[in-house]
């Protein structure tokens, strides 16, 4: 089965802002890792996205961009999502969403009672990720 994720570390985020009950996580480069049914490989595309959490709630104030994720979690009912969001992503119930973010502090971390990602215009292609060879030793 081919499948498709977010990786959140590295991933560049313009914004983050609440609005009318809803928490919009603007990407403007969220790299996607693509694997392929039947093959090792994989490859790794970018797209800016909005990771959108309705009824949401901030623990704090949120952080100001431009930011680089630099990892996290997004809880979604059973799963746990560590430093990736599959795609494609919308899903109602207990959701809670803590990311970190590089040279800074600042954390964001918001419960929710709904959570989807938006992907705008086309992926664009980065590059083909070939799996390391594994030495064998004497």
């Amino acid at each position: 089965m081919d499948t498709s994720s977010i990786e959140l570390p590295g991933s560049q985020i313009d914004s983050i802002v609440q609005e009318h009950g809803s928490l919009r996580i603007r990407f403007s480069r969220a790299y996607i890792v693509k694997s392929m049914t039947g093959s090792a490989e994989l490859t790794r595309w970018w797209q800016s996205a909005d990771l959108i959490l309705e009824g949401a709630v901030a623990a704090a104030e949120l952080p100001r961009g431009p930011l680089v994720c630099a990892g996290g979690d997004l809880d979604e009912n059973l799963y746990t999502y560590r430093d990736m969001l599959p795609l494609p992503l919308e899903s109602r119930g207990r959701i809670r969403c803590e990311l970190s973010f590089r040279d800074t502090d600042a954390r964001l971390v918001a419960k929710a009672e709904r959570v989807r990602l938006a992907l705008d215009a086309a992926p664009r292609y980065i590059e083909h990720v070939r799996p390391q060879k594994k030495e064998v030793a004497d």
